[in-house]
């Protein structure tokens, strides 16, 4: 055993005593309740009566003869007629006496008592566990308890003998292999807090409660003096329960939040939270975990949650500290604004906000709606504001648009501009006053006056003039992060208008800061991963692209359904997987349905007309490229944001074999020429890929276009143009120099991820046995395996499709095989499956 001096005092007492049990002897113990005195002095008097001495105690008469000793338990609870008792015996110069206590209280004639048993002995103390005392009392409970199980039961106990002692008498092997304490081990304590006084239980509880020993504070909450509330901290310190620090040991705080009445808790908090609020400081320490106490004693005591979360003057408490939590915890937020509701605060506004935040749209569009219908003109602005968030969230930016016309302040006639200019209405934006007419100006206000400016500059101006505005407003809100309801932030228009130019450096850049600043909060989350994910798209790294968190459709709404659903059909278009593409299909057609055309929605239409070409189904979108068409014309068709959609109808055209529809697209986009270095590549390309599909492709200028795109991060684009005319050619010369420019942007793609699948299928191959199969003919044959068909696996891997043929000719021979199907087997035994891969 290791032990402190002061341990050591306490064995050498038994020691002495157990060595000649009939000297004289006088000591003190004093110690926390929950230290083993009781069980010292219990083997004090087992050595005293082995050796025939009578052992007293104040409370049994002293008509005893022959040898004696005293031994007083508990004397701080001793009346002073017994301390005095106690005395007279203690100063008998051969008396024999050990007298244990706590440090609180301390009645009449203790002091004395103690003063005068310390000439003899300085006193035993009894401090906490160490590590190995810990350790061999759980040993009585389980074998070879883990060092990772003592540590956690030494910091739940603090190291109180008591403590530890309930832990191993509860402990399971269960518990011991999981390493935590055992419920079962509060189940003592409620003795314990039955025995407190009302005072000492409710300073323990506030305590608990996060009120720690501010000694006002909780003078103020039990209406006490100073004095009153010192000696109770001493009381507290005298159980065990309080630590010196005047902290809770955590597992005694654990079993007072678990056993306490849970009415008198909750009164606690909210008499604390009350206060707390008077003088000014936060109350959301105090009220969250209220509503967590209401839940859980709402099955225990009847009508005590009720009476919990509607208490009629404490409205105002929880209202407080909904706005505290609004930033960090939105749905706490909305809570709390429920429970002040509750008690008769009107928050209706404030919930639908925290709600928005949150992310749950239905919600706070019913919330927002019963406060346009019945709150204060002050209320109805703000629900509007609220409201048209909402509708922006799914779509509606003309509903949106109309709210924020109606509610008057600078901020909302910021955002309602950005509406109207993507539902092309620029005229009426220009005439909103974004100045707040004397309004205090604000980081907001200001943001949403830059996002405007952004994006009248997107369709009139330069894409350097937009994305200028548009980075700055970034800037200016990053310092609200989640705090601030946003229909969509400056760092996500800033990447639309980004990708619309193909500055995919400055996309990833501003949707970086808003993901680290968590602007817009969990409301806008899910908008910066798709876009991120959309900007991978764009850069050829389909499998990042595939992999991040961006790419899930399930559980978005509105605008980031259709967006999401987009970035599913374009993954897999651009995988050449048909089967996934068919797949994803009838969701993408049922989230176009459900989205008015915009500015903001001509992404995703771009690229689902695209993938309607693939797949024959043009007609599911002509209507909303009739739509774009109008809404582009009706904007004088601003170049920024016409030449993409223009470039995907060109793909769409081709897909279609529509020569008239290609040659018209590419005709417009060289009509654009000299707005930015983004169009210049793409009508380039444009003029190449009408040259391909007419064979009469130069393979230089193939390449000079691919490489232009390239040059824009469109990596995937010129790979696609280069391996085409390389397909449709039959100079070899001319596709030696197609196919090498095509792998060499192919290999700019492919990252670790991409690559891993071919490394896979070398390393078996060199663990299988000899080489039947070239590198090529194992490429070849890996994406036939994975189910894709020649023409598929030519444009993958930049050749024609009938020398793809020609590859599985030559391996069937190889091979041996009689048939298609005997050909698989002996290639998945081979090479492995494609669930293998």
């Amino acid at each position: 055993m290791t032990g402190s001096t002061p341990v050591s005092d306490a064995v050498s007492l038994l020691g002495q005593v157990i060595a000649d049990p009939m000297a004289p002897r006088q000591a003190v113990v004093g110690a926390p309740g929950g230290f083993g005195k009781t069980r010292l002095l219990h083997d004090l008097a087992a050595a005293w009566e082995r050796a025939g001495v009578t052992v007293l105690n104040p409370w049994r008469p002293a008509e005893t003869t022959g040898e004696q000793v005293m031994l007083a338990d508990d004397a701080h609870l001793l009346d002073p007629a017994r301390l005095a008792d106690l005395l007279a015996y203690a100063e008998r110069p051969d008396s024999r006496i050990v007298v244990a206590y706590r440090p609180w209280p301390r009645p009449e004639g203790l002091s004395a008592l103690i003063d005068l048993l310390r000439r003899s002995r300085r006193p035993v103390t009894l401090p906490a566990l160490t590590t190995t005392q810990i350790h061999d009392r759980l040993a009585r409970a389980v074998p070879e308890p883990s060092a990772e199980l003592v540590a956690v039961v030494a910091a739940q106990t603090g190291g109180v003998p008591r403590f530890v002692t309930r832990v191993a008498d509860a402990l399971t092997p269960a518990d011991a292999a999981a390493g935590r304490v055992p419920v079962a081990a509060l189940t003592p304590f409620a003795a314990d807090l039955d025995e407190l006084d009302h005072d000492l239980r409710t300073l323990l509880l506030a305590v608990e409660a996060g009120a720690g020993l501010s000694f006002d504070l909780v003078a103020a909450l039990l209406e006490r003096d100073a004095e009153t509330v010192a000696g109770l901290v001493d009381a507290g310190r005298a159980t065990g329960l309080l630590a010196d620090d005047g902290t809770l040991v955590p597992l005694a705080r654990q079993a007072i939040a678990a056993l306490g009445p849970i009415g008198h808790r909750i009164d606690v908090r909210q008499r604390l939270a009350a206060l707390q609020l008077a003088r000014g400081g936060p109350v959301l320490p105090l009220v969250r975990p209220l509503l967590r106490a209401v839940t859980d004693g709402a099955g225990l005591v009847p009508g005590a949650a009720g009476a919990g979360l509607s208490h009629s003057g404490l409205g105002h408490v929880y209202e407080a500290a909904g706005e505290e939590a609004l930033g960090d915890d939105p749905e706490l937020a909305a809570r709390l604004f429920a429970a002040a509701a509750g008690a008769g605060r009107i928050t209706a506004t404030r919930r639908a906000l925290a709600t928005a935040l949150a992310g749950d749209l239905d919600e706070a569009s019913r919330l927002a709606d019963q406060a346009l219908a019945a709150g204060t003109p002050e209320q109805r602005a703000e629900a509007a504001y609220v409201a048209a968030a909402v509708l922006t969230q799914r779509g509606q930016t003309a509903q949106a648009a109309a709210l924020y016309q109606w509610s008057t302040s600078a901020v909302a006639a910021g955002f309602g501009a950005v509406g109207l200019i993507g539902l092309g209405r620029l005229a009426e934006a220009q005439k909103l006053d974004l100045s707040g007419s004397g309004e205090p100006p604000t980081s907001l206000s200001a943001a949403a006056a830059l996002m405007a400016r952004g994006m009248t500059e997107s369709v009139s101006g330069t894409p350097t003039g937009a994305l200028s505005a548009l980075f700055q407003a970034t800037t200016m809100i990053e310092p609200s992060g989640a705090t601030v309801l946003l229909p969509d932030s400056p760092a996500a228009l800033g990447a639309t208008v980004a990708l619309h130019s193909s500055d995919l450096d400055t996309a990833d850049a501003l949707l970086a800061r808003a993901v680290r600043a968590s602007t817009g909060g969990a409301l806008l989350a899910d908008r910066h991963r798709l876009l991120q994910s959309w900007v991978l798209m764009m850069r050829g790294r389909v499998t990042e692209a595939q992999q991040s968190e961006g790419a899930a459709v399930a559980g978005r709404h509105g605008r980031d359904q259709l967006l999401a659903s987009a970035l599913q059909i374009g993954l897999s278009r651009r995988s050449s997987d048909l089967v996934g593409l068919r797949s994803a299909w009838p969701d993408a057609c049922h989230a176009l349905i459900g989205q008015p055309v915009d500015l903001f929605t001509l992404l995703p239409l771009g690229e689902l007309a695209v993938a309607a070409a693939r797949l024959g189904e043009q007609h599911r979108v002509a209507g909303h490229l009739a739509e774009a068409d109008l809404l582009l014309a009706g904007l004088g068709d601003p170049v920024l944001w016409s030449a993409p959609l223009r470039w995907s109808r060109l793909h769409a055209a081709i897909l279609a074999d529509d020569h008239d529809a290609a040659l018209r697209h590419a005709q417009t986009l060289s009509g654009m020429r000299g707005f930015s270095p983004y169009v210049e590549a793409v009508a380039d390309a444009a003029l190449q890929w009408l040259d391909v599909l007419a064979d009469r492709a130069d393979p230089d200028a193939v390449v000079a276009a691919a490489r232009g795109l390239s040059t824009l991060g469109l990596v995937g684009d010129g790979a696609r143009l280069v391996g085409q005319a390389a397909i449709r050619t039959s100079d070899r010369k001319a596709m030696t120099l197609l196919l090498d420019c095509a792998r060499a942007l192919q290999e700019r793609t492919a990252g670790p991820r991409e690559a891993a699948p071919a490394a896979g299928i070398r390393s078996r191959a060199a663990e299988g046995g000899p080489q039947l199969l070239s590198e090529r003919e194992r490429e070849v044959a890996a994406l036939v395996l994975d189910g894709l068909t020649y023409k598929q696996v030519a444009e993958r891997l930049y050749l024609s499709a009938k020398t793809v043929e020609h590859h599985m000719a030559r391996i069937r021979q190889r091979l041996g095989a009689t048939d298609r199907q005997e050909l698989l087997t002996r290639l998945r035994a081979l090479i492995g499956s494609g669930d293998d891969r």
